[in-house]
């Protein structure tokens, strides 16, 4: 089983099936031709991956951090990127090697795609289960 490994403040965070929230587990098919696998195989290719803080008005599903403490925020790591579409059907993203030739506007110029996804992982800080959502891009 593959997985994408990352470090954030000396703590260590694993990107895998084993780690995902349960809810996500079905999900595995994100968009047609865009498994869990090729996300963590995306992730791997790449050099200068950089997960954010990011702050959330509900906290982790699996572990309820900040719950108890009556938090109004919620810690979470954040990485996106773009996944883009042809007839509903997965083509490539921006962290692809094969778009570093490229730009979603020459693609679509060509017909290569019609449309584009932002595809955000989002990690609890605290026990490092994550989800993946996805959004349609607005044209």
């Amino acid at each position: 089983m593959e997985k994408y490994t990352f470090e954030f403040d000396e703590n260590s965070y694993n990107i895998d099936m084993d780690n995902c929230m349960k809810d996500e587990n079905n999900k595995i098919n994100l968009l047609d031709g865009l498994k869990h696998e090729e996300i963590i195989g995306l992730l791997k290719q790449q050099k200068n991956i950089d997960f954010d803080l990011s702050y959330y008005d509900q906290a982790c599903q699996n572990c309820l951090n900040g719950v108890k403490e009556k938090a109004k925020y919620f810690k979470f790591l954040e990485y996106y990127f773009y996944a883009f579409t042809k007839n509903n059907k997965y083509v490539m993203s921006n962290i692809s090697k094969e778009y570093e030739s490229t730009s979603f506007k020459k693609m679509l110029k060509k017909g290569i795609v019609d449309n584009s996804y932002i595809i955000t992982i989002i990690v609890c800080i605290k026990c490092g289960k994550y989800s993946i959502e996805v959004e349609e891009c607005e044209a």
